[in-house]
């Protein structure tokens, strides 16, 4: 018996649009997937023609896959067993944390992202802010270096201006991937973080689980080729000068590398400096207990800053915080030093191993302590450092600072003349001090700032590794 049934327009819309979605689903949702891929595709194989050093298969790794990988990777698994073992848990409960963990840590690198959106915005804001400029490069032993290997940037940590710069500086060789701590684990920011290629770290954890996790995953990445970029300091300098290292992240790349089969790992010094570092009242306020509470951070304070520098930029009154400057050094073969030195860490006892470790990690904090740029602000800090309560002329200033950038340069590294004249850069350095109250004029003489010593001396300390050994002790 045939009938007609009827129902409310309202429900037909409904039915209606879950109809169209199916069908989008079904038939158009997977051939605009296809052709969305083929596209991605071609743009990385375009890159990866023009990058010095290519984009690893690793790298370009679903998450999921890579977090799969991870989870049940061998020695997580033998971590997971001990744990369960050793707290008497369900290891399906262990295995959730695991998961957890490895959710944390993963990233999902885009290439369009870090490229045409990250890369781009690392170039304005770095040009909006500083003049930036190339300081020493050893082109020629990064040519040699193969494309093939595990490059892994090590640098000093003045700023967090540091990820944006150095992206930028590196966008044309490479796609790196940074270690990034919790503070960037913050609603939208960590997914667009994730999408440039970095992952989370928990500084200082004393979970063995988590560590054990960590440590495979950066084992992972650095055995795939994939290009980092590490701060072994672990934190900002507080008073200018080299933190010591903490070697952590740095044993989880070369613990239990294999110079016999694995692709080589190539480390390459940087050195970065500023002319004006943002949080440098806030990171010495430390060396000043009573100041600490009145410079920490404030998301209010933070805004005033924004809103005051947009307002002179409309003005017509606002100018670059100087310049910032990045030296990439001559690359260091983990092959090579290993031949060298006759090493294997896998074979050498765990308190051998790590102080073999350690004794590469220094020297390769050395290396990027000496490749570290001398800028205006940084020389005629530490000439006005040398004798803090006295006036001086000009002209002894800059005899001063012509003797720093000779010594500098006698011994290889790298200083940074604007027009390259030495006049012009200490005339430079001294009209960035006196606008930012560092040192004082008068009459045609200049003395530091009692208030402000510890400041001039954050700035001096940037180069002390430079400096002749007299000099290091009075700007430190």
């Amino acid at each position: 018996m045939a009938g007609s049934i009827s129902i409310p327009l309202w429900l037909a819309i409904i039915l209606g649009f879950f109809a169209v979605l199916s069908l989008l689903d079904r038939i158009l949702v997977p051939g605009l997937r296809w052709i969305f891929r083929r596209r991605v595709n071609r743009a990385i194989d375009e890159l990866n023609t023009k990058l010095k050093l290519r984009i690893q298969p690793f790298k370009l790794t679903k998450r999921q896959a890579l977090i799969d990988r991870l989870v049940f990777d061998e020695e997580v698994i033998k971590a997971v067993e001990k744990r369960a073992e050793a707290e008497n848990i369900p290891r399906e409960a262990v295995m959730k944390e695991v998961h957890r963990y490895a959710r944390e840590i993963v990233p999902a690198f885009n290439a369009y992202a870090y490229f045409r959106v990250g890369a781009r915005l690392a170039r304005w804001m770095s040009n909006l802010l500083y003049r930036v400029r190339l300081g020493y490069s050893d082109d020629e032993a990064l040519r040699k270096v193969d494309p093939d290997s595990s490059v892994i940037f090590v640098m000093n940590h003045r700023s967090n201006m540091d990820y944006v710069l150095v992206t930028y500086m590196a966008s044309s060789n490479s796609a790196l991937s940074y270690a990034v701590g919790e503070w960037a684990r913050i609603f939208m920011l960590q997914t667009m973080i994730r999408t440039m290629g970095a992952y989370f770290i928990r500084r200082g954890s004393g979970n063995d689980l988590y560590r054990r996790v960590l440590a495979r995953y950066v084992a992972m990445a650095t055995k795939g080729g994939v290009t980092q970029a590490i701060f072994p300091e672990g934190g900002l300098s507080r008073d200018g000068a080299l933190r010591d290292p903490k070697f952590g992240l740095f044993s989880y790349m070369v613990g239990d590398y294999d110079p016999q089969s694995e692709r080589d790992v190539v480390f390459i010094p940087v050195g970065l400096n500023y002319d004006r570092v943002l949080e440098d009242r806030i990171l010495t306020a430390v060396i000043e207990p009573k100041e600490a509470k009145k410079k920490r951070f404030k998301f209010s304070v933070f805004l005033k800053f924004i809103a005051k520098n947009i307002w002179m930029k409309l003005r017509g009154r606002w100018y670059s915080y100087g310049y910032a400057c990045v030296s990439f050094g001559h690359p260091v073969s983990l092959k090579d030093y290993l031949a060298t030195n006759k090493l294997d860490f896998r074979l050498l006892e765990k308190t051998r191993k790590f102080e073999e470790i350690e004794k590469l990690g220094t020297m390769l904090m050395g290396e990027v302590g000496r490749v570290v740029p001398a800028l205006p602000v940084s020389l005629t800090a530490a000439a006005m450092v040398q004798t803090p309560d006295r006036w001086i002329s000009e002209f002894e200033l800059k005899a001063r600072v012509s003797n720093f950038i000779e010594h500098i340069e006698r011994n290889g590294a790298h200083v940074h003349l604007p027009r390259m004249d030495r006049d012009y850069a200490v005339s430079a350095g001294i009209r960035m001090l006196i606008l930012r109250h560092m040192i004082e004029e008068k009459d045609g003489l200049y003395r530091a700032n009692s208030d402000e010593l510890v400041l001039l001396n954050y700035y001096a300390n940037a180069i002390k590794y430079l400096l002749p050994e007299r000099e290091q002790v009075l700007a430190g």
